[in-house]
């Protein structure tokens, strides 16, 4: 919904002390302020509907926070605590709509075993006990192992993807018990050796393995790409943006999946 960013900015403006942008998780003057902002964005009235936003049946789901991240404790603990506080809090107001973290993935201290598929580095969560929330409704990851991997080889980072997703999916399936949507991945034009190929080929290689763990009777669900812009919108490039009437290779990559998913869910 809001990078903690923000409201840290907003919560110095007011004179409240803040130490640094991880007392997003644990300040109570922050706090307040973003359960003052979701209670606002849940209530609002549809100007076009007139429907409240929590009675919005063209709204799939609600994100806490994108990507959260936490540098003063890379067990995932605090960032649990905080999810533990805001879960229930947006259930309050809307029951009806499906809820999800907003999580890149990274695995924390909860099990240590599992900690081995990190890219290297921890970011402060962990998949599982930060799902393993009641209210937390479907489970989510990303990947940029271009980003992540700088260094490595195209065929290093997705054997690192193919990694990344087969742990998830099996923990999503045993451990958590619920849905697992990869929520954000791509491929960007500013690595060295970038060709709209190799992007093609990464994105085809993702695509077949949902795909393939939906058809095993896994718990994936979906995967979007990161991310698609119209023509004219170049101030939002960040060299993942994929135009699709300029690129009609990676759009038929794209319009292949849904239609491949369908058939699959009619087969079962």
């Amino acid at each position: 919904m809001i990078l903690e960013e923000d409201l840290n900015t907003c919560t110095k403006s007011c004179g409240v002390p803040v130490a640094n942008d991880d007392d997003f998780y644990t300040n109570p003057v922050i706090k307040g302020f973003y359960k003052n902002h979701v209670k606002r964005v849940l209530t609002r009235i549809n100007t076009i509907t007139k429907t409240a936003y929590r009675d919005e049946t063209t709204i799939m789901a609600w994100e806490l926070i994108n990507e959260p991240r936490c540098q003063v404790d890379y067990s995932g603990k605090n960032i649990n605590a905080w999810i533990q506080e805001m879960a229930p809090y947006v259930k309050s107001i809307d029951p009806m709509h499906l809820l999800e973290v907003g999580m890149e993935g990274f695995y924390g201290d909860s099990i240590p075993n599992r900690e081995q598929y990190n890219p290297g580095f921890q970011v402060g969560t962990d998949f599982v006990s930060n799902h393993l929330i009641k209210e937390i409704d479907f489970a989510t990851i990303h990947a940029y192992p271009d980003n992540w991997l700088t260094g490595q080889n195209d065929t290093m980072q997705m054997a690192f993807m193919r990694r990344w997703m087969t742990s998830h999916w099996e923990d999503s399936r045993t451990i958590l018990r619920k849905p697992l949507g990869f929520t954000e991945f791509g491929k960007s034009k500013r690595d060295p050796g970038y060709s709209i190929r190799a992007r093609d080929s990464f994105m085809n290689d993702v695509y077949s393995s949902i795909y393939n763990f939906a058809q095993n009777g896994g718990t994936f669900a979906r995967g979007l790409v990161w991310q698609l812009l119209d023509e004219g919108m170049d101030p939002y490039d960040d060299g993942y943006e994929i135009v699709l009437s300029q690129n009609p290779s990676t759009s038929s990559v794209i319009s292949q999946q849904p239609s491949k998913m369908i058939a699959l869910e009619h087969n079962h």
